[in-house]
């Protein structure tokens, strides 16, 4: 359903009545998927009796919410764009940024799409969603029926109608355009710099960014950043400011849990290993982009085996949700013959290969060492640096 297509608002209208509901259902029934969409379109149309649009519409709805139940509980009764669906945060991800909204009589969603965000909002207190999408419009208005929430169609270029000391802004800038993704701040729609023209009025301000923003176009902005992942997986990062910013410069936090570590007022330093000791931590993706990684190593008394890699390391296991650690069975200077002597001595046929550092691609090694997948013992290589110099860690299959 492309939201540039006038038709396609008549299309959605379409399905919100009851004999569109009906199809809907009907193309739900055939747990349809984008590669048997022709066969899925046809079947459709022949059981339905629904002419070739709306069956495409009722299709596309179908598939996306199918696909989105990776994302949202909830996912059977929502709709998306594609666009929508793949911007969309995961459901855990809102809900738990929602909690810093808690306390304000009205909350706002800036650029709210199809009102994912905002339905988290809402569950907290009366929400407003802005979109200048007529199409991700309707939908968001059907997605939080059931919710105290509003919605907008405006421009957030143009000065926003609202002020008040009990108002906080959520605000979701486009990230892509004409299906190019953009990675400068000043090149999202509207731009990040959009804010400084909203903050005198209502200073209680949270931004969703991309996690790979460059932290050097951030130095001008008051704020805390925070670096969220989930399930191990680096989601967004957040921008928090005015009463919304908890005091930290920076955070990282994961899903589920939540689990966060914060920056300290000062940063230890960075202590390094003499050699690989018997426990190593690999730090979760948003303690590494929240530039976290010593802070993380103070609390496991651990060292960093080099000062421009993230492993650590440590004689003593300590447990933490802010990475997986290995036992460490052995390392040495990384040499071919040698690795895939040691491994055949011992009877390691299969090995998972990670690495930090090193030049070589994994499967490369793995097709180098010639083993015999189908039997024997299991390792896990971390091919990485000590000190500038290249080695190889052998450590236990399983993270502890």
């Amino acid at each position: 359903m492309d939201s540039a297509d006038p038709r396609a608002l008549a299309d959605f209208q379409a399905l919100l009545t009851p004999a569109g509901q009906e199809l809907l259902h009907a193309a739900e029934a055939l747990n349809p998927r984008e590669e048997t969409y022709l066969r899925d379109l046809a079947a459709l149309q022949r059981a339905a009796h629904a002419s070739p649009r709306l069956a495409r519409a009722a299709l596309e709805i179908a598939i996306l919410r199918r696909e989105a139940g990776r994302k949202f509980a909830d996912a059977g009764r929502l709709y998306f764009t594609r666009p929508a669906l793949e911007q969309a945060s995961p459901q855990e991800v809102s809900q738990y940024r929602s909690q810093r909204y808690r306390g304000f009589a009205h909350l706002l969603d800036l650029g709210c799409s199809v009102g994912s965000d905002t339905l988290a909002l809402a569950r907290l207190a009366p929400a407003a969603g802005v979109d200048l999408d007529p199409l991700r419009l309707l939908m968001a208005r059907a997605n939080c029926a059931a919710q105290p929430a509003s919605f907008l169609r405006a421009d957030l270029t143009a000065p926003l109608p609202f002020a008040a000391s009990d108002l906080a802004l959520f605000f979701d800038p486009a990230r892509r355009a004409e299906n190019r993704r953009a990675f400068s701040i000043e090149h999202y729609t509207p731009p990040l710099r959009i804010i400084q023209s909203w903050l005198p009025r209502c200073p209680a301000l949270g931004v969703k960014i991309s996690p790979g923003v460059d932290l050097d176009e951030l130095r001008d902005y008051a704020c805390e950043v925070e670096f969220i992942s989930l399930h191990g997986e680096l989601k967004e990062a957040a921008l928090w400011f005015g009463r919304l910013h908890s005091g930290a410069p920076r955070r990282a936090t994961l899903l589920p849990g939540p689990h966060t570590l914060v920056a300290p007022a000062r940063p230890p330093a960075s202590s390094l290993a003499d050699a690989p000791q018997a426990f190593l931590y690999e730090p979760d993706a948003a303690v590494l982009r929240a530039g976290l990684v010593t802070t993380l190593a103070e609390q496991l008394e651990a060292r960093q085996l080099d000062a421009d890699i993230a492993y650590l390391t440590a004689e003593r296991q300590t447990p933490t949700p802010f990475g997986r650690g290995w036992a460490v069975e052995d390392w040495f200077p990384f040499q071919l013959k040698r690795l895939r002597a040691y491994l055949r001595q011992r009877g390691v046929q299969r090995v998972t290969v990670k690495k930090r550092g090193s030049p070589i691609a994994p499967e490369a090694l793995i097709r180098d060492l010639r083993l015999n997948a189908a039997e024997g013992l299991e390792r896990t290589l971390f091919l990485t640096h000590l000190h500038g110099q290249p080695i190889v860690i052998i450590a236990l299959p399983q993270p502890l």
